[in-house]
């Protein structure tokens, strides 16, 4: 009787409409946001869910920035994307739902038990996985929903279009067809596999060409570069090597992969997953991390000009510039300046998402909030400085700090695990800490009073560093334009006890009888302090670091760069192991973590000062 019970319900389910209905992603990380904005490009309405705010944030502005790689066939204001944390609500309207969690069969299982008890009956439900089959997947679920789900799995669009689709052994057979139009819709080549395979079709053939590629390396046989060298030569020559695609695709993923692979199929694993542990063990997981791992940190990060494959820029990070308007007449000077947002590889277009600011300087984001945070510091004579935010694609922009609180507020930090912003303020010659919202505001370093002259530029504070683990932040005074008088402090976060910000005495001056040091960074390790210096040369417009020495003190200042045209911002992308830098010539420039591999774009769209980053 319940047989013939759900054979009756069975035969009523039918195709869901797309018409006013969203397309579901759970998951935000490399492949949910592309296959985010592979729907969203055709006009389709897209709602990405992942618990972590930080990833959900950089889903939109991926999106937002690189939509233009996609080739959108509608208007951008017909592009619909929307962010969320809860299940619920991302897809209880979903005609498709599309699962991109970690390749965890639990995981995945789990995912599918739980979109059953909040999706409408007619919703189709389509697994990412490249190694599981949808019929293990849908080992939680009920028989009727199981005939809803499929593989449909991607590959790195908007690179590689290719999508394909496969059963999980009871998938109603009308849904292929029904998929194949809305998938080509959106611009992509969907193939489908005409019987449930591990690996698919492309992924069976290459699993065994990666095992044996990771069989020459943990025998000792060949190095990556060594292999990857004869892979180009012999059979793809600007095609993608499987070293670097491992790289790009994560060695964690490869190894749980490889151990689906040895499991269901019995086979004997002749050291692969011990050597890929080695990799795993000391963090090294690939492109994702900031410690590499078959090569060097930030290798698949490449700007423009550089030969590259689609896996490249998989986790180049949107770069955050302010311009400060000099470019434009005289008279629109104070009221022109804007953010604008690029890529750390110089190929997406500038784009404003903030415009019409008195000269903004200092920017950070704050991810836990997904906010900006700048300061404007107005006309130079006048104390009308401000700090501003607003969201990561510049609406509800607000004031934290009223004009006139701070004077002409310069460099900007967050330390977003205590919800604190730090920023410099040039004319007032103090150092402020606040709140991210601009409560509490606490003035740090007190070197004068603007108010009864601020003549002595020796005392201007300009850029601002945290070192957290430390217990430090870290500050410029540039001295005058040109002069060789800069000198860079640092002083513990916690002013010492009975002292304020005029009487305190643990500052300690570092650095002295520099050109003219304008902004700086500490790495998160705290071992190395890099500024910009925008004096003269020789030694001044520069890029510099000193290291940080086993008794705590700052020696080895080296000049990693010269013949910046007037060096000004500069942040770290940690997670690359790229220092980024910008000049008032209107230049981007990135350079390795020693100096090298310069690189120069984005040149003469503005008069660049701050610069930030938000990772992918």
């Amino acid at each position: 009787m319940e047989t013939d019970t759900e054979e009756a319900t069975m035969t009523k389910w039918k195709l869901p409409t797309a018409i006013n209905r969203s397309v579901g992603i759970l998951g935000a990380g490399v492949l949910g946001r592309r296959i985010g904005a592979c729907w969203a490009s055709a006009g389709y309405k897209v709602n990405i869910r992942d618990p972590d705010t930080q990833q959900t944030n950089g889903a939109l502005q991926y999106i937002k920035n690189e939509m233009w790689r996609y080739k959108p066939t509608v208007s951008p204001d017909k592009i619909s994307v929307h962010g969320f944390q809860d299940l619920k609500p991302a897809v209880e309207d979903s005609w498709l739902v599309i699962e991109c969690v970690p390749e965890k069969l639990d995981l995945k299982m789990n995912a599918f038990a739980d979109l059953e008890k909040v999706v409408r009956p007619d919703t189709i439900l389509g697994t990412n996985s490249s190694s599981y089959k949808s019929r293990e997947i849908a080992a939680k679920v009920k028989p009727d929903t199981a005939k809803r789900m499929l593989n449909m799995h991607y590959y790195i669009p908007p690179d590689i279009r290719v999508v394909e689709l496969m059963t999980s052994g009871s998938t109603h057979e009308d849904i292929f067809p029904f998929l194949e139009e809305h998938l080509k819709r959106s611009g992509m080549l969907p193939v489908m596999a005409h019987r449930e395979s591990t690996g698919f079709l492309l992924n069976r053939v290459w699993a065994a060409i990666k095992r044996e590629c990771l069989m020459v390396l943990s025998e000792g046989v060949a190095s990556p570069a060594e292999l990857d060298m004869v892979w180009n030569e012999m059979f793809v020559k600007t095609g993608v090597p499987p070293c670097e695609l491992m790289d790009s695709v994560g060695l964690d993923t490869v190894s749980l992969i490889e151990q689906h692979y040895i499991q269901e199929r019995n086979l004997h694993d002749p050291g692969v997953i011990a050597f890929l542990q080695k990799y795993i063990q000391e963090g090294r997981l690939g492109a994702k991390c900031s410690k590499g791992g078959l090569y060097p940190p930030g290798y698949t990060t490449k700007t423009a000009g550089q030969q590259q494959t689609p896996y490249d820029n998989l986790h180049a990070p949107t770069l955050y510039i302010l311009d400060l308007g000099l470019n434009n007449a005289p008279e629109e000077v104070y009221q022109r300046g804007r953010i604008l947002v690029g890529s750390a590889d110089g190929q997406t277009p500038l784009r404003t998402i903030v415009d019409h600011q008195p000269m903004p300087d200092g920017i950070a984001l704050c991810p836990s909030e997904g906010k900006i945070i700048w300061g404007n510091m107005g006309v130079p004579n006048k104390n009308d400085g401000s700090i501003m935010s607003c969201n990561l694609d510049g609406s509800d922009i607000k004031v934290i700090i009223p004009s006139g609180t701070v004077h002409t507020p310069k460099q900007i930090a967050v330390d977003d695990d205590c919800s604190k912003m730090y920023f410099s303020d040039r004319e007032g010659m103090r150092v402020f800490r606040c709140n991210i919202d601009g409560s509490g505001l606490e003035v740090l370093i007190r070197n004068g009073d603007w108010a009864t002259g601020f003549d002595d530029q020796t005392k201007w504070c300009v850029g601002l560093g945290l070192a957290p683990l430390e217990g430090k932040f870290y500050w410029t005074q540039k001295g005058p334009s040109k002069g060789s008088k800069g000198r860079i402090f640092r002083a513990n976060i916690h002013t010492p006890p009975g002292h304020d910000a005029s009487t305190r005495t643990d500052i300690e001056c570092l650095f002295q009888g520099l050109p003219e040091p304008i902004d700086i960074e500490i790495d998160e390790e705290g071992k190395f302090m890099y500024w910009t210096d925008r004096g003269e040369l020789p030694r001044g417009n520069s890029l510099n670091r000193a290291e940080r020495g086993p008794d705590g003190q700052y020696t080895d200042h080296k000049i990693l760069a010269r013949n910046l045209h007037e060096a000004i911002g500069i942040t770290l992308d940690r997670k690359n192991r790229h220092i980024y830098a910008t000049d008032l010539g209107g230049a981007v420039y990135r350079f390795n973590m020693d100096g090298t591999g310069r690189r120069k774009f984005y040149e003469d769209e503005g008069s660049f000062a701050g610069i930030a980053l938000c990772d992918k």
